[in-house]
């Protein structure tokens, strides 16, 4: 039975990439007729609708259609830092069509570099290299340009995809200096079962299953917060929500 799971997992793989490739071409088109020239906001905004629409379908296509809860959380008219767990590869494409409103998601720049689905990445995508500290600071300051755009900045705070048997990572200090910085309130968005999805100890495997992304209620910077006080208290949210709903 498991060696049948194994071959099933890497055949899907290669279903879940080829439709990926055959439902790009087609948004691809509009994307870039009616967003890569409109200058921002408006063309993240446009941007995220018609990844709304592509991921929809694509998610059902590929046997992993998603529920989300808690879009009731963004006030209208207000910018949120939104946090999320990372587990497997797909999250981003999972967590940015998710939040409501147009957003932006931080991300590795030689993504980018990809033929074609870089033109897509860099649209959605506020790029960093981790690796030069004068990119790492052109970053921070492009996400504060993005929220004073009028949008959601998106940040993974363990910064790498979780493969320990813990809930979550350690999580890094950017996304709630970021929060002290422009008094901008945090909303923890949980992603489940991408990683029964996409194993993180398996090459090429894919197994469909239901996703799941709900969004709590805000965490507002307090007065006397530091860093390490607004990152302990996500996590510990986050975590205590991952443990009892997983």
């Amino acid at each position: 039975m498991r060696i049948f799971r194994e071959i099933f997992g890497r055949v899907w793989a290669l279903w879940v990439l080829l439709l990926f490739v055959v439902t790009m071409i087609p948004f691809l088109l509009p994307a870039l007729a009616f967003c890569a020239t409109a200058p921002e906001p408006a063309r993240t905004r446009r941007f995220i609708k018609y990844a709304r629409v592509w991921m929809a379908i694509y998610l059902r296509l590929i046997g992993c259609p998603l529920r989300i809860s808690g879009k009731e959380n963004f006030a209208p008219g207000e910018q949120y830092i939104v946090i999320c767990n990372h587990n497997a590869l797909m999250d981003v494409p999972v967590s940015s069509p998710s939040i409501p409103g147009a957003n932006k998601t931080i991300a590795k720049a030689e993504m980018a570099k990809i033929p074609v689905f870089g033109m897509i990445y860099k649209m959605g995508s506020v790029l960093v290299d981790r690796k030069s500290d004068k990119s790492r600071k052109e970053s921070y300051l492009n996400m504060k340009k993005v929220l004073d755009m009028g949008m959601h900045m998106c940040i993974y705070p363990e910064g790498t995809r979780n493969k320990t048997e813990q809930p979550l990572k350690a999580f890094h200090d950017g996304a709630f200096r970021l929060a002290l910085d422009t008094r901008k309130s945090i909303i923890p968005g949980m992603i489940f079962n991408t990683r029964k999805v996409n194993p993180a100890d398996k090459f090429f495997y894919i197994m469909p299953h239901r996703l799941y992304m709900d969004f709590l209620p805000p965490i507002a910077v307090e007065p006397g917060d530091t860093v390490e006080s607004l990152r302990n208290r996500s996590f510990e949210i986050m975590k205590d929500y991952y443990s009892k709903n997983a």
